[in-house]
């Protein structure tokens, strides 16, 4: 049985501590990503969408305004479901033309 000292110095702590930054890092990066869902549906923000539509959010104030996108508004807070989002993309997808 050997009687070495194991330090911060020994390469096997330097690895397992590597090895736990590397960890944390991606648990703090799922949580970042993370939304708590209120009877299963997950609500986004203005921004949020605005985002992942590509567009801004004015255009996003033109599409409520317009009736072309749903949305929840609570005070001045406007929310939207994902559901509802996925669900107007899928109705706006148009085939590519084939020649």
């Amino acid at each position: 049985m050997s009687n070495e000292i194991i330090t911060r110095e020994n390469d096997r702590i330097k690895r397992f501590f590597g090895s736990l930054d590397r960890m944390l890092d991606k648990i703090e990066s799922v949580l970042t990503g993370c939304k708590p869902t209120l009877n299963g549906e997950r609500f986004l923000t203005d921004q949020e969408v605005s985002n992942r539509l590509k567009v801004s959010r004015r255009t996003l104030q033109d599409y409520r305004t317009t009736g072309k996108i749903p949305y929840i508004q609570l005070g001045g807070k406007v929310l939207y479901r994902e559901s509802d989002i996925q669900k107007m993309l899928e109705e706006n997808y148009r085939e590519a033309f084939r020649q």
